[in-house]
């Protein structure tokens, strides 16, 4: 069963990532809206095809965000982070850089010592104005799954059809405040046994990091249902191993589970 968020606004949450988390999600309440299709992804399948997508305005957004900011502030309660997260990928939202200008200044005015984070998929780096955008938050958190194109189009199953090598060049121009999150599993999905984990695939994996030289890894598994049924998590002995692989490159990693 998909999880969807109910709410432009939601928490604050306990995050095994991001301590007291606040969640912004700028995405269709009733849908998933993303340009990733992943095999685990606890929103459920993407389905851009079936239907019209129905932004939020963002004048509306703002609205929500400003009441809960002003409320937070007004009950002092203890915040670590604003994370944008939500129904999908949130730098889709055709007015994603004017809502971001707009969350950092009321940060600024309600919530000054709370972080700002946003988690992406990295597929909209090549468009300016999020690129740009990304540059002014506290902390990037951009997927990659995978370190070969292969891996990639089947863990991820992007919509447009890129090469890896695309990915790791926008996430090194992103600089030292890009944090990459890495979701390791194992299993079989439309015929194919998909397994991230194999040391030929952790190499490759750990290439790219090289490339990107990203401020720290976040490394994870399944938590939840996955649309794709017969996918398996991956042990916490064999996590903290590949955690271990990216330290000796002297990278900051943490697994989280």
């Amino acid at each position: 069963m998909a999880l969807l968020f109910n709410d432009i606004v939601f928490g604050p949450v306990k995050s095994r990532r991001f301590g007291v988390s606040l969640g912004i999600n700028l995405l269709p309440l009733d849908n998933k809206v993303c340009n990733f299709n992943c095999i685990y992804c606890e929103c459920g399948w993407t389905e851009l095809k079936s239907f019209k997508i129905n932004y939020f305005n963002p004048e509306h957004i703002i609205q929500a965000i400003e009441k809960k900011f002003k409320e937070l502030n007004e009950h002092k309660t203890h915040l670590d982070s604003i994370t944008f997260a939500g129904n999908g990928e949130p730098t889709m939202h055709p007015q994603f850089s004017q809502i971001i200008d707009k969350v950092i200044a009321l940060r600024n005015q309600f919530l000054p010592n709370v972080k700002i984070t946003v988690l992406s998929n990295s597929t909209l780096l090549g468009v300016q104005s999020v690129f740009e955008s990304l540059q002014k938050i506290d902390a990037m958190v951009m997927k990659l799954d995978a370190g070969t194109t292969d891996m990639l189009k089947k863990i991820d199953k992007p919509l447009a059809s890129r090469k890896i090598d695309w990915y790791i060049e926008k996430l090194s121009e992103l600089g030292e405040k890009v944090t990459i999150q890495t979701i390791f599993l194992k299993g079989y999905h439309d015929g194919q046994y998909i397994d991230n984990t194999t040391p030929e695939e952790v190499s490759a994996w750990i290439n790219a990091l090289k490339q990107i030289k990203p401020k720290s890894v976040m490394i994870y598994t399944i938590d939840r249902e996955t649309p794709a049924k017969h996918i398996e998590k991956i042990p916490l002995k064999q996590l903290d191993a590949i955690c271990n692989l990216v330290k000796a490159e002297g990278i900051a990693s943490n697994v989280y589970i």
